[in-house]
């Protein structure tokens, strides 16, 4: 065993070789956005025996990183559009290596007041950057997923405690039907999570969407039940097109009906942020509770989403964990394991909390308002391209791009599959395919904060050089 001392040191040794470590990775500037291994080849990399005695600590890290390196995404890097993932930006990244070092327990407010104090202050300040009511409750959770997860439970329960039923305490079973209204072309990650509510996947109405993916209000106003519990979920930004239902004719339609209103608003609420850019989320204030992450536009590390409930009161009885052993809250105290599914988690609040103080209120808009402009620019370098269709009204920062755009749809879905191929092995930017509207589309989602119009004018050179280089080969046959 070591000497205390030596242990002191062998610690410090060891974060500092992997702040080394982690300084590298980030300062590089990426020559490849895709990576170089396959997961098999992968696979390969890490498999060995365990060791019986285990291995020094130093040379594990090392050995972590070399197998690790090629297998690693530049989805921190400036050029990177595969998903709308945000760059996890040096000030949360920091924040977020301080959690890990400092291990906190965030499930109760006594056991670590500190990382329950910076969510009660950044939860206000989400509420105030993303201007919604300034009652509600927010829920740090790992995403999108979960965050829709707690706002659709605070749904389920306040619905049928309207009707009688009291679903907290005594389930599912014998209770009145919950009829729920979505856009059929909702993110799938808002299907799962009414799946995992018991609502499953085919018993809810589908409400048909325009051309854009956005619900259509006469379709909505057609759809909507006229008795029993309703939960009404829209969407602020579909995911390959960042369109917007139109809050401002559906939400009083449902409110008048008595609905529940939930918004799944992973990266497009924070449209709300950013002046030029609100009006796209007009009327989404008006709903009981909403979804959002913060490592899409925020910038924060992963692992960080937001659940928020206008009616805190419901969102505690959906998701409260009460044990004898847990200390009890009192006066205006908030315990952070009332609004989340876990108890033991990260503390998420100390990364949000300093993105928010680093970023403020004009940070976090000018940020919007900068990938919104350079994925206008972006459709508008590669639209000129012959052969090259730009699917989308590009509103937000998703830009919908198809190849072969004379071409049948078998085609054009061999050619845009072919040129995304190409652009992933080229490596100058990443950007995958989505399936829209039965055909094969290549999606470019541009969300980091680091990101330049000189990155999107790269981008669009090495998509358009990828893109001839296929049409040429196809031409040849």
């Amino acid at each position: 065993m070591l000497a205390k001392n030596e242990e002191r040191e062998a610690t410090r040794a060891l974060l500092a070789s992997a702040a080394r470590h982690a300084s590298a990775f980030r300062a590089a500037d990426p020559l490849r956005h895709a990576p170089s291994f396959t997961y098999e080849e992968a696979v390969v990399a890490f498999d060995g025996a365990l060791s019986e005695e285990g291995e020094p600590a130093g040379e594990v890290l090392d050995d972590l990183v070399r197998r690790a390196g090629p297998g690693l995404s530049a989805t921190t890097g400036p050029r990177f559009f595969g998903w709308v993932i945000g760059g996890s930006h040096p000030v949360g990244l920091a924040a977020d290596w301080l959690t890990a070092a400092w291990g906190q327990n965030a499930a109760n407010h006594v056991a670590a007041p500190a990382a329950a104090a910076a969510e009660t202050v950044a939860a206000r300040w989400l509420l105030d950057v993303l201007r919604l009511p300034e009652e509600a409750s927010v829920g740090f959770v790992t995403g999108a997923t979960m965050a829709n997860f707690v706002g659709l439970a605070a749904a389920r329960g306040e619905v049928l405690r309207r009707v009688g039923w009291d679903v907290e305490e005594d389930g599912l079973a014998g209770a009145p039907p919950v009829r729920v209204v979505i856009g059929d072309d909702a993110h799938a990650s808002v299907f799962s999570a009414l799946q995992y509510l018991g609502f499953g996947r085919s018993n809810l109405i589908r409400v048909a969407t325009d051309a854009q993916g956005a619900m259509r209000a006469d379709a909505f106003e057609r759809a909507l039940p006229e008795s029993g519990p309703v939960i009404v979920v829209t969407q602020a930004g579909q995911i390959n097109t960042g369109a917007f239902d139109p809050h401002e004719a559906i939400v009083p339609l449902a409110k008048a009906r008595g609905a529940w209103v939930h918004v799944d608003g992973a990266f497009g609420l924070w449209a709300r942020a950013c002046p030029k850019k609100a009006d796209l989320a007009a009327g989404v204030e008006l709903a009981d509770s909403w979804a959002t992450d913060g490592h899409k536009w925020l910038q924060t590390p992963y692992d960080c989403g937001y659940a928020i409930v206008r009616d805190a009161e419901a969102h505690r009885r959906a998701m409260t964990i009460a044990a004898s052993y847990l200390p009890p809250v009192s006066g205006t105290e908030r315990d952070p394991s009332h609004y989340v599914p876990e108890l033991s988690r990260r503390a998420r609040g100390f990364a949000t909390w300093a993105l928010l103080r680093h970023l403020g209120r004009a940070g976090v808009a000018a940020m919007v308002a900068a990938n919104c402009e350079q994925a206008r620019l972006m459709a508008e370098l590669l639209r000129a391209e012959p052969g090259i269709a730009v699917l989308n009204e590009v509103v937000l920062n998703q830009v919908l791009l198809r190849f072969g755009a004379e071409a049948d749809d078998a085609a054009g879905d061999a050619l845009t599959l072919a040129t995304i191929s190409a652009i992933q092995a080229e490596g100058t930017c990443f950007a995958g395919g989505a399936k829209w509207r039965g055909r094969w589309a290549m999606r470019i989602s541009v969300s980091n904060a680091v990101t330049t119009q000189e990155d999107i004018r790269l981008s669009a050179e090495a998509i358009i050089r990828c893109w001839r280089s296929v049409a040429s080969s196809a031409a040849r046959g």
